[in-house]
C-alpha cells in the first residue's frame, strides 16, 4: 500500500501557508469561523476548481465520499453545502484577491523569461475584460441590461507565461475605460490595449509615467501627420507617421506628438492601425506587440473552459467574487507547481491529471511519468492551450 500523501495535498503544498493566514488575518476571515475555517473553505473550493464540481451538493457529496481521508488532505472542519455557503457569504472575498495577489508574485519570476513574439526585453502587458453573463433574477446586483445581469473581469496579463498581474471584478454597466484608472504605469513598460481603451487624457497618464502603450486606433480620431518614416515592402506595413491630435479638447489634455503605424493583416484581409508614444521600435515590432495581445483572449477563453467561473455557487456580490478570486489563486497554483516541479506536461494536461488522481496517494512527478509513458491525454485540435512552453 502506498504510504505517500495524496496528490492534492502535493498541490496545495505549494501554498505559502504564512502568507495564507496573514490574508486572513487582515480581514478578520477566522474570528468567527464556528467550526469551519478559510483554509476548509480554499480546500473545498480548490477541490471543486481542480475536479469541475457543478455545485455546492456535488462538492459535498464527493468529500464526503473519502471522509476518512479528509483529516490527512488538511480539512478540519465538517463539510456540508450549507457551511461551505454560509463561508462564501460571510468570510471577506478580498482575503482571496490578496492570497492571488501573493500567488502572483512568487509566480511573475518564475516564467520572466519566456517568449512573447517579440524581441524586445521589456515587460509587456495586455489589457482587456471579458464579461460573465449572469442570471438576473438570482443577481439583481449585477444588473447589466433590462433583463440581463453581468459582472466584468478584468484583467492585466503578463504576456510573459500569461500570469495576471491586476484584476478587477465590476459589474458589467461600468466601462472598460474607466479601468485605467486604477492601474499604475511601470516606467518601461509596454500596455497593448484595444480601442475600447482609447482616452487620451488616461492615455497621457503613461507619458508621464515613461510607460509605453499600443492601443488600437478608431476610426473618428481627427489626426495631423506630421513626419512619415519609410516602411519595409512586403512587410504588411503600410505606413509610419509621427502625428499631433487635431481637435482642441483631445489636444488640450494629450499635447505630445503620437506615432500611428498602418498594418495589413493578410490572413484576415484587414487594415489596423496603432497609435503609440514610443518611437524607437521597429513599426513591425509595435504591429508583433498588438498581435501578442492575443494571449489575453486566450487566458480568458481558457479559464472559462476549465475553471468554474461561468456557474456560480452563491448569489452574493461576495460569493461570487469569492469564488472568482479562487479560480484565480488555484489556476497560479497550479502554474507554480508546474515550474517548481519542471513539467512538460501543458497546465491543460496537468489539470486532467489532477483531477483524475487527486485522492491517489502517489507523487505528483509519478502520475505524469505514467501519463507520458503508457497514454497520452488527448487533446481534440480545437482545444485551447495556455502555459505549454
Amino acid at each position: 500500500m502506498n504510504s505517500g500523501r495524496a496528490v492534492f495535498s502535493q498541490v496545495i503544498d505549494h501554498l505559502p501557508a504564512h502568507e495564507f493566514y496573514r490574508c486572513v488575518r487582515r480581514y478578520g476571515g477566522d474570528r468567527r469561523q464556528r467550526g469551519f475555517s478559510c483554509m476548509d473553505q480554499f480546500l473545498a473550493m480548490a477541490f471543486a476548481q481542480l475536479t469541475g464540481r457543478e455545485s455546492l451538493r456535488d462538492i459535498e457529496a464527493c468529500l464526503r465520499s473519502v471522509e476518512h481521508r479528509l483529516y490527512h488532505l488538511g480539512f478540519r472542519g465538517s463539510i456540508s453545502r450549507s457551511t461551505l455557503a454560509d463561508a462564501n457569504e460571510a468570510h471577506d472575498w478580498r482575503i482571496w484577491a490578496d492570497l492571488a495577489q501573493v500567488l502572483i508574485a512568487i509566480a511573475r519570476p518564475m516564467y520572466a523569461h519566456e517568449a512573447i513574439g517579440a524581441d524586445l526585453g521589456a515587460t509587456v502587458y495586455a489589457l482587456d475584460s471579458t464579461t460573465i453573463d449572469l442570471c438576473l433574477s438570482l443577481f439583481p446586483w449585477a444588473r447589466f441590461r433590462r433583463t440581463k445581469a453581468a459582472v466584468k473581469l478584468h484583467t492585466l496579463l503578463d504576456l510573459r507565461g500569461s500570469i495576471p498581474t491586476f484584476l478587477r471584478i465590476s459589474t458589467g454597466r461600468g466601462h472598460d475605460v474607466n479601468i485605467l484608472d486604477e492601474v499604475v504605469p511601470e516606467a518601461g513598460s509596454f500596455y497593448v490595449m484595444d480601442r475600447g481603451y482609447l482616452d487620451f487624457a488616461r492615455l497621457y497618464a503613461f507619458v508621464l509615467c515613461s510607460a509605453f502603450y499600443v492601443v488600437r486606433c478608431k476610426k473618428n480620431v481627427q489626426l495631423d501627420r506630421r513626419y512619415s518614416r519609410p516602411v519595409p515592402l512586403q512587410s504588411g506595413l503600410l505606413s509610419d507617421h509621427t502625428v499631433v491630435l487635431r481637435n482642441y479638447e483631445s489636444a488640450r489634455v494629450y499635447p505630445d506628438a503620437l506615432r500611428r503605424v498602418r498594418f495589413h493583416d493578410a490572413a484576415a484581409d484587414q487594415r489596423l492601425v496603432f497609435l503609440t508614444n514610443n518611437f524607437d521600435l521597429a513599426a513591425l515590432t509595435i504591429a508583433h506587440l498588438y498581435k501578442a495581445r492575443w494571449k489575453v483572449e486566450l487566458f480568458f477563453k481558457w479559464i472559462k473552459q476549465h475553471l468554474r467561473i461561468k456557474a456560480f455557487y452563491g448569489t452574493s456580490e461576495n460569493a461570487v467574487k469569492t469564488q472568482v478570486w479562487i479560480a484565480i489563486a488555484t489556476y497560479l497554483l497550479v502554474a507554480i507547481l508546474k515550474k517548481r516541479l519542471g513539467l512538460e506536461a501543458s497546465l491543460y494536461q496537468l489539470l486532467q491529471v489532477v483531477s483524475i488522481t487527486v485522492f491517489e496517494k502517489t507523487p505528483i512527478l509519478r502520475a505524469f511519468e505514467r501519463t507520458a509513458s503508457k497514454v497520452e491525454i488527448p487533446h481534440p485540435p480545437n482545444q485551447l492551450t495556455l502555459l505549454d512552453l
